[in-house]
């Protein structure tokens, strides 16, 4: 079969120029991303060089990040460059994860390229929302990642970034930036990075501590596994009995009615059963758990470490504690929460504060607070159910 394709010469319509510096950043909310991103992109202005961001959003409620990218180059003859908009996969140079899972998912989407990319993440984690509401231990296996990111990347930089802003009371995108400038990926001085920080004036002290942790420790280059760090708290459950005194009695009952395999989520489910109604429904949810347990001893759970009477500790206190209006309505006017957003706010004694809490009611709802006879009476009519969640379902902002 002869080719009769048509070869034109194609030569290079002019010298290759300096390819851009590309950068992307994987944040959730609440992460600093877009702080971290404007602070890169003026860091790079200050010096001349042409930069620019583009940002995809993820989903709200952590189920999925925010893509920052950026790209800067110094101009070539006083020419300004054209910059990509989105990164491509092979081609970054620096990509900086804000969550260790989300690390992992940038080297799944080939951001992550062992050789041109340095990965610099922080390796706490911030559950997704489909880890906490999957039926059973729905946590993502990080054994994956921590597998990968030692032969994904060039070069690799993971430590608690987060703990360490914390610590020095910031947030978490000034400890990145840190370890941007520790790097070294940048041609630019680290009191360059400073003057970025400076000129945000609001929280740049804070911010600056942060930066001079992270960049010290990137530094130094002291180690540290990459694998997040368990927190003494997920070791060592606490015993409900230590927090409230109601639950002494109880708690030494379970003890003894149920096998050592199934006592630390045994005080977990009761003291959330009593704090969601009373001393006598955590009594109950004894009495049932018991009679699951026995009914896991009678069949043979002793050799499965009593597996099915763990399970049963956890999804029966689940069970037993539906969020309905009135819990959720208990939850969000209790003092403590109020404490701790004042916390986080870092409000002084003569600030005061004022919130607005977001409800969407729906007939279901609305019957979930009536006596069981009318609610049943309710649902059977389903035109007047109707009519009735017309005037009902709508947002309604309460402050």
């Amino acid at each position: 079969m002869r080719d009769e394709t048509v070869q034109l010469a194609l030569p290079a319509a002019g010298d290759a120029t300096e390819r851009p510096i590309s950068i992307a950043i994987v944040a959730m909310g609440g992460q600093g991303g877009g702080v971290l991103t404007d602070w890169i992109v003026q860091l790079a202005e200050n010096h001349g060089w042409v930069a620019q961001s583009t940002s995809v959003p993820g989903v709200a409620q952590r189920t999925g990040a925010t893509i920052y990218y950026i790209e800067a180059m110094p101009p070539l003859d006083g020419r300004k460059p054209i910059l990509s908009l989105m990164p491509t996969p092979g081609d970054v140079d620096v990509v900086m994860a804000a969550e260790f899972m989300e690390a992992g998912r940038s080297i799944l989407r080939g951001l992550v390229t062992p050789d041109r990319t340095t990965l610099i993440a922080s390796n706490h984690r911030t559950f997704a929302i489909g880890e906490k509401i999957a039926p059973g231990n729905g946590i993502a296996d990080q054994g994956a990642v921590i597998g990968a990111i030692g032969i994904a990347a060039k070069t690799e930089i993971i430590f608690d970034m987060n703990a360490l802003a914390i610590a020095n009371g910031s947030v978490i995108s000034a400890a990145m930036f840190g370890a941007l400038a520790g790097a070294g990926v940048l041609s630019f001085s680290r009191e360059s990075y400073l003057d970025v920080i400076r000129a945000g004036e609001k929280g740049a002290q804070a911010s600056i501590r942060a930066f001079d942790a992270a960049f010290d420790r990137v530094q130094s280059k002291s180690p540290e596994p990459t694998a997040p760090p368990q927190s003494e708290a997920a070791k060592t459950p606490s015993s409900p009995a230590a927090l409230d005194p109601r639950l002494a009695g109880l708690a030494a009952r379970l003890t003894q009615e149920l096998p050592a395999a199934a006592h630390a989520i045994g005080r977990a489910g009761l003291k959330k059963v009593v704090d969601f109604q009373d001393v006598a429904y955590g009594g109950e949810y004894l009495d049932i758990l018991g009679t699951l347990h026995a009914a896991d001893r009678n069949a043979g759970g002793a050799g499965r470490n009593f597996a099915f009477t763990q399970a049963a500790a956890k999804y029966l206190a689940n069970a037993m504690t539906y969020d309905d209006v009135i819990r959720v309505a208990d939850l969000k006017t209790r003092s403590a929460r109020r404490a701790r957003i004042e916390g986080e706010l870092d409000l002084s004694g003569d600030q005061v504060l004022q919130t607005t809490e977001f409800m969407h009611p729906r007939m279901e709802e609305v019957m979930g607070m009536l006596p069981a006879g009318f609610g049943r009476w309710l649902s059977a009519r389903p035109r007047l159910l109707g009519w009735l969640d017309r005037r009902v379902n709508k947002g309604r902002r309460v402050k």
